[in-house]
């Protein structure tokens, strides 16, 4: 963390440093804003009748009960307003702005594949629609590049990550691993490999932007050895894995850690109720971590305040550390503020947001190149030289 960079760390600065974000959940990170034109659109239609207000329903930046009070916002508010193949990708194209228009260059989405058989629309129709979203904005962006013949910054590329729900079985697992190596992103495995690893890829190749697999939802759900054979299916395609791991202390048992880590994760989030044992495997493994500081103690996750926030501790162990959002529609803390927070309560200087901002580029499944670009020209604009980008 030797850069010498003359600035204070303000909301200038963090929105203006490049910054990857790596844990994204796509129906948390809609803005109040945006699902409100739905509910009125719904509303005009004599839809969603005894639905609320979304600006009254989602109070942006207060604290949840308990984690388990925040997630009927999502299955009985957010799937209600965001039920067909048109409202998803409407949403998710305005996702994606609102990322960028933080200062994120590099964006991997995740959402767990969603059907509704009243609208027509199946898990499938769903991945279709988000991917088709992400491969209009991408292609947007090229042609920002191509014109300007530089990267800009805030030409955001965007990745996608689907979700294995807890709550599933292990046939719907599977489901979603297969459409994960029907849509994966580089395709790097070849047809044989594919048809020994499940259905044969199909999706045109324009529209593969998957890059990894996540396991999320109710930590206080489901036994995770239910999902072995999907992750290790996953793994096996080449595709990234990053797991909710020890969000409560009910779901850090040594059963529940020691079978996640055997899938041989790339990332893992939150990581609060560690084990000493597991966080020696972890530092010793340098597995990266995506820490959300608002996310934890909105819902109380952690015990204190930002300042008693894990992140401090991880922060010592060398592992990489991409500072995440997690549901920013609900929790209103964009990426920017996360790192404005990380300064405030962690000390951290320019040079070391910088630092991080590198981290998170190297935990990523596919926008390391592109980060580190957008990082170094950074660091030259500050500083008027700046170091080579690829140091960490």
């Amino acid at each position: 963390m030797t850069t010498s960079i003359n600035q204070i760390v303000d909301d200038d600065f963090v929105r203006a440093l490049p910054k990857a974000e790596l844990h994204a959940h796509l129906s948390g990170s809609i803005s109040p804003s945006v699902l409100q034109g739905l509910w009125k659109r719904k509303r005009a239609q004599g839809q969603c009748l005894d639905l609320e207000d979304p600006l009254t329903a989602i109070r942006q930046g207060e604290r949840f009960v308990d984690v388990v009070s925040f997630f009927p916002l999502f299955d009985k508010y957010i799937y209600a307003l965001v039920d067909n193949v048109w409202a998803v990708k409407f949403v998710t194209g305005q996702v994606l702005q609102d990322f960028e228009d933080d200062g994120v260059g590099y964006l991997e989405l995740r959402t767990t594949p969603r059907e509704n058989l009243c609208s027509n629309m199946t898990k499938q129709a769903y991945v279709t629609a988000v991917s088709e979203t992400l491969r209009e904005w991408n292609e947007s962006r090229r042609l920002a590049d191509s014109a300007n013949s530089v990267i800009q910054h805030g030409n955001m590329i965007a990745r996608l990550i689907l979700s294995i729900d807890r709550k599933m079985t292990a046939v719907q697992a599977d489901e979603v691993v297969d459409l994960a190596i029907k849509y994966k992103f580089p395709r790097e495995v070849d047809d044989k490999s594919a048809i020994h690893l499940g259905r044969p890829l199909e999706a045109p190749v324009e529209e593969r932007f998957v890059v990894g697999v996540d396991l999320c939802g109710n930590p206080l759900r489901g036994e995770v050895s239910t999902f072995t054979p999907a992750f290790g299916r996953a793994k096996r395609g080449g595709l990234g894995i990053t797991v909710h791991f020890a969000e409560v202390p009910q779901s850090s048992t040594g059963s529940e850690l020691s079978t996640i880590l055997s899938w041989e994760p790339d990332r893992l989030g939150h990581v609060i109720n560690v084990p000493q044992q597991y966080a020696d495997i972890i530092k010793k493994r340098k597995l990266a971590m995506e820490l959300c500081l608002s996310c934890n103690v909105l819902t109380g996750l952690t015990t204190g305040g930002f300042a008693e926030h894990h992140f401090g501790r991880w922060l010592k162990t060398g592992c990489a550390i991409a500072l995440s959002t997690d549901d920013v529609g609900v929790f209103g803390s964009p990426l920017s503020n996360e790192y404005l927070l990380a300064a405030k309560h962690f000390d951290m200087p320019p040079a070391a947001l910088v630092w991080l901002s590198k981290s998170a580029a190297c935990a990523s499944f596919g926008g390391r190149k592109h980060m580190l670009e957008l990082i170094r020209r950074f660091e030259q604009r500050e500083t008027g030289g700046g170091q080579d980008a690829t140091e960490l």
